[in-house]
């Protein structure tokens, strides 16, 4: 192993994080918007949008990701084993992102092959950038502050990223089309292509792989998987991946729904005007005058910047506690907030504001952590094996990431079928805002309570991550 210094520059922190940064524009966009897109923009029925989102996201999952996990691993160049990937595939993800959101004038018939083929690309270019990005964050440095480190720069992007897509996105996609959504999140989607591919770009360039396995190393793919089946800490990293991602998507797919269909706008309306007053006397005056829209910026910017706050606290509560206790209390606490949600009433508007905030600070110090675990995982299987490999560990965090999108967004379109959504419609029956409401509270609270149940069997605790980190130092050596 390559013993090079492990620490890292602040320019390499952030132009490490300028790739989570970009593909989040992407992720968040599919988990905040697929679902309402296909439903209310496209054109689908929810069973045909569950359908697609369900079975194609499932192939991405197991199909896809271990493909691109095994590649990635037998991949040697000049730039290293993951870097490459970062460069190969930065344009073709940015051109099937703004296809996967374009609405062509094809029949219904048409519409669906042309929504599967796109989602199906989109999935595939996915996996084969975000996979090895996230696996280079396990051999970028092997020191373990400087991954809670890194992974506190990477996940502040992640929250800029998502504080565009949720606060700021509606808004702009319907003054981009001049009230034509189709033709608004099209515009939207070709700026977000091109800036995402420059970010891409730049994370290749500043970057550098540290850990290099031993030119002796050799495994097959079998072993690899063999070690895997063995690994159980692996094993609990996929599983509360997919449940963690299982609560976004719904959650956060769910909430569109929920401010234009159950919060009341006038009372909506007046609780933000005085937000937007203050706003527009320091020149921020981009939430426009939909209540429904800049309501839903809004709650979701109260979300993000505390989500921000949180993760700012998540390294030095990691580095005094050990990252598995401080993931699973502030699971815990978090979910409390989520459920609160079943429990307001149309006029609850400062509740819900308040809950989402509280939320949003207690998994904001999660955030960097999950990420974290998995490298963590990754030194574990090479401190067990004295074999590293790094992608196909992280292909749980990308099976689990699209296996939860994919479950969840389903589910969303399939809770809104079964109980009589109409898209568009200006009055929905009461079936379908109880649905809505099970959507954004009990439903994406389950999840993350089982969640919690499995950090109780996971070993990687304080204790056990320095004694890896220690007896990893001397083998590099």
């Amino acid at each position: 192993m390559n013993t090079t210094s492990q620490k890292l520059s602040i320019k390499e922190k952030i132009g490490y994080s300028l790739g989570d940064l970009a593909a989040n524009l992407v992720f968040q966009t599919l988990m905040t918007y697929l679902a309402y897109f296909y439903t209310d923009i496209y054109g689908l029925s929810p069973k045909h949008a569950s359908i697609i989102m369900l079975v194609v996201g499932l192939i991405a999952a197991f199909v896809f990701n271990p493909i691109i996990a095994v590649l990635a691993d037998r991949t040697n160049s000049r730039w290293g084993k993951f870097r490459p990937w970062i460069l190969w595939s930065a344009v073709p993800l940015g051109v099937i992102a703004l296809l996967a959101f374009t609405t062509p004038n094809f029949s219904y018939h048409g519409k669906v092959i042309y929504a599967v083929v796109t989602y199906t690309f989109l999935l595939m270019l996915y996996a084969a950038n975000n996979l090895p990005y996230s696996a280079l964050s396990g051999v970028i440095t092997g020191d373990m502050s400087e991954r809670n480190s890194l992974s506190s720069y990477r996940f502040v992007a992640v929250m800029f990223a998502q504080f565009f897509v949720q606060v700021f996105m509606l808004g702009i996609i319907k003054s981009a089309g001049n009230g034509d959504k189709a033709i608004g999140i099209e515009k939207v989607m070709t700026v977000l292509a091109i800036v995402g591919t420059i970010m891409l770009l730049i994370t290749f360039l500043t970057t550098k792989e540290r850990i290099v396995p031993k030119s002796e190393q050799k495994s097959s793919v079998k072993e690899d998987l063999g070690d895997l089946v063995k690994n159980k800490p692996w094993l609990i990293m996929l599983s509360l991946t997919t449940l963690v991602f299982i609560t976004l998507a719904i959650k956060g797919g769910s909430y569109v729904y929920y401010f234009e269909n159950y919060v009341d706008k006038e009372e909506l309306a007046l609780f933000i005007q005085p937000i937007l007053d203050f706003l527009s006397t320091i020149g921020l005056n981009t939430f426009g005058n939909d209540p429904v829209s800049a309501g839903f910026g809004l709650f979701n910017a109260g979300g993000i910047i505390f989500m921000i706050v949180g993760i700012t606290l998540s390294k030095n509560l990691a580095d005094k506690y050990g990252k598995r206790n401080v993931f699973g209390l502030f699971l815990f606490i978090s979910t409390l907030f989520i459920l609160a949600f079943y429990f307001f009433s149309p006029t609850s508007v400062a509740l819900m504001f308040f809950s989402q905030i509280l939320h949003g600070f207690f998994y904001g110090i999660t955030i960097p952590l999950l990420w974290a675990m998995i490298a963590d995982v990754a030194d574990y299987s090479e401190w067990k094996n004295n074999r590293r490999a790094t992608a196909i560990i992280f292909s749980a965090m990308m099976v689990g990431l699209k296996a939860g999108l994919s479950i969840g967004g389903a589910m969303t379109t399939s809770v809104l079928g079964l109980f009589n959504y109409v898209p568009n419609s200006l009055q929905q029956a009461e079936s379908a805002i109880n649905g809505i409401k099970l959507l954004v509270s009990i439903i994406p609270s389950i999840p993350f309570i089982i969640g919690v149940g499995l950090l109780f069997f996971y070993e990687i605790n304080k204790k056990m991550e320095v004694e890896i980190e220690a007896d990893l130092k001397k083998r590099r050596l």
